[in-house]
């Protein structure tokens, strides 16, 4: 059996997620019902980070074990025929039998779009949040009170369902990309929800709907509640991972 790694890019408008789930399509079902298919074996993908209902990635990384004689690009080459344009493997090798998609990952990136106008073509790819004015510096200030060790419980779902909430972020930061507004992020893990309910938080500070010496108050809180909403899903991106 050979160890096959995947580097996968998607639109994830059209699924629940990454994870299989009953409610309707997700990536990782779709992609092993492409690999049967090609291959005729019974395949589990293994993803690098559980992507929620509606985000997206540019470098989702994953892993299987097949036992066919088929080259890795050809393996590409042979699913991408079969799976939906909205999702493309870029990239497929073969790693150690050790590799890990989840648990190998030492670092993982995402970034989140916000559109300060109006746009047709990035519409499912972004937050517009036109219409009101944000302080960028405050944002930015906000960004820099995340970074190294912290317990996130404030910006995870209530209904986790686990005892560590402790991440490490290498770097946070806000800038200006022409007509939007990028918030890009990095860290050993992710909670569920976390990247969200952090812009989310951020923008209502940024509105100067919050005062901005409520930010670290709610990071020391540890509390769901205290902080702000959720980020439309359809603004982030699973960027790289890191192993």
């Amino acid at each position: 059996m050979k160890n096959i790694k995947f580097i996968i890019e998607y639109d994830g408008t059209n699924y629940v997620g990454w994870q299989v789930q009953p409610n309707g399509p997700s990536v990782q079902q779709t992609l092993e019902e492409g690999l049967r298919r090609l291959l005729q074996e019974n395949v589990q993908l293994t993803g690098a980070g559980r992507t929620d209902s509606g985000v997206h990635a540019r470098g989702q990384v994953a892993n299987c074990r097949v036992g066919s004689e088929l080259s890795p690009d050809s393996l590409r080459r042979g699913l991408n025929a079969l799976i939906p344009n909205d999702i493309v493997v870029l990239a497929a090798e073969e790693v150690p039998d050790s590799f890990h998609a989840r648990n190998s990952a030492r670092e993982r990136f995402y970034r989140y779009q916000l559109a300060l106008v109006e746009t047709a073509l990035e519409r499912t790819l972004s937050w517009y949040v036109g219409g009101y004015t944000l302080d960028l510096p405050v944002m930015s200030a906000c960004a820099t009170q995340i970074v190294g060790e912290r317990d996130f419980t404030s910006f995870s779902r209530l209904d986790a369902g686990r005892d560590n909430f402790l991440c490490t972020v290498q770097c946070a930061e806000w800038r200006r990309e022409g007509s939007n507004l990028i918030f890009e992020i990095s860290a050993n893990r992710f909670l569920h929800g976390m990247v969200r309910t952090l812009v989310g938080t951020m923008v209502e500070i940024g509105r100067g709907h919050r005062p901005f010496k409520e930010f670290e108050e709610i990071i020391k809180a540890k509390d769901r509640r205290l902080a702000g909403m959720a980020a439309p899903a359809k603004g982030l991106f699973l960027e790289k991972v890191v192993y």
